[in-house]
């Protein structure tokens, strides 16, 4: 027995030997994946990383760093389903999650980037200093799927931990705007003001506050400044001219609508109102071909269908002008001043009962409808988030 036993006992050693060196083999394996990847040798780390995953399939920290690699790489679609496995395996490590968040961010999957971010920030202390950072990217992920109301608070937080940044408090300002939270517009726009006392952007975001909050003075006023601080700014022209419009000072609109058509000849906006103005002017043979080019560079404004309609009713052309007046009703159907153009056009055309419904729908609608100055004026994109 006893030369059974010490070769069992040899037989032994040399397995524990032989699986020892696999170990240091294979460790080996992964300071070399480690040490390229320092290096930034990206395609020989890459290479070490999936051999070492030969032996051990199971490993979350391979498929890590291949997903941190395919990210250096900015091959984000790569990365996603490589950090994805690497967290099914184990869902605890640092910074993963994180990673995950950003490589959706990037590949602009707000939505998934959303919910990875929220899920790190709520493990995140407030005493930390990565949770500013998360902060601002949850805030831009809402604002970028548009939800302004609940980007808002993200944003106020972002602002307090870096009230020096600009882009921040205009990505607040415009998001208080649009959830309708006019006087967070006017206190940003007061902050905004003292790191930049000439800021159009912030000039217009107050103006399109107090016209919401029905002081048109005071909206003109600030588009004045916009256009002051700097007569290039899309749309402050526009939004200057069209406060005048609204309030029928037709002559300083029309010579806003056309600095602004100046900036920006394929302005569709500006075609249509500086249309209306010259035809409420009286001289509708210099509104006809700017509404005719502000249809064709955006066939939705339905004042401009409305004005052509008008245009042709008056010169017999009742076909042409059905036609208009037809799209103007369509796109607007409770706009009093359509249902009335198309009841004196079908009293006209000897067409009674016609003409008596679009009457009935002139009375019965109480309030012409024409959106508010935040409504017409070009959606601006999204600021940059904050590194």
């Amino acid at each position: 027995m006893r030369p059974l036993l010490l070769a069992a006992a040899i037989l032994l050693l040399g397995a524990a030997a032989c699986g020892a060196q696999n170990a240091a083999a294979q460790e080996d394996q992964r300071q070399t994946a480690l040490g390229f990847e320092q290096q930034g040798r990206n395609a020989e780390a890459e290479t070490a990383w999936r051999s070492y995953l030969e032996a051990h399939p199971a490993s979350s920290e391979a498929y890590a760093h291949l997903g941190l690699l395919e990210a250096h790489q900015e091959h984000y679609n790569q990365a996603i389903p490589l950090y994805q496995k690497a967290l099914a395996l184990h869902p605890t490590i640092p910074g993963l999650r994180l990673d995950l968040g950003l490589a959706f961010f990037k590949t602009g999957d707000l939505k998934d980037a959303l919910a990875e971010f929220r899920t790190v920030l709520k493990s995140t202390p407030q005493t930390s200093p990565d949770r500013q950072r998360l902060v601002i990217l949850v805030g831009m992920c809402h604002y970028g799927l548009k939800q302004y109301a609940d980007a808002a608070p993200y944003l106020k937080e972002a602002v307090t931990g870096d009230p020096q940044n600009l882009e921040l408090l205009l990505a607040l300002a415009h998001s208080c705007l649009w959830s309708k939270q006019y006087q967070c517009v006017l206190d940003t726009y007061h902050e905004i003001l003292t790191l930049n006392a000439e800021s159009a952007e912030a000039d217009m975001l107050a103006g399109e506050a107090l016209d919401e909050m029905r002081d048109v003075n005071g909206a003109i006023q600030q588009f004045r400044a916009a256009v002051k601080a700097d007569p290039h700014m899309p749309d402050a022209h526009f939004g200057l001219g069209y406060l005048f419009w609204t309030t029928r000072r037709y002559p300083e609109a029309a010579v806003e609508l056309q600095a602004e058509l100046d900036n920006n000849p394929a302005h569709a906006q500006a075609l249509a109102y500086l249309g209306d103005c010259e035809l409420k002017l009286g001289r509708a043979d210099n509104a006809a071909p700017l509404l005719e080019k502000a249809v064709r560079a955006d066939g939705s404004i339905a004042l401009a269908h409305l004005d052509l309609g008008s245009i042709d009713a008056d010169a017999g052309r009742t076909q042409e002008a059905l036609r208009e007046l037809t799209a103007a009703a369509t796109l607007a159907p409770n706009d009093v001043n359509v249902h009335w153009h198309l009841g004196r056009l079908y009293r006209a055309m000897g067409k009674p009962d016609e003409a008596r419904a679009e009457f009935d729908k002139a009375r019965n609608i109480t309030q012409a409808a024409d959106t508010a100055l935040i409504d017409k004026l070009t959606p601006r994109p999204a600021p940059a988030p904050g590194k």
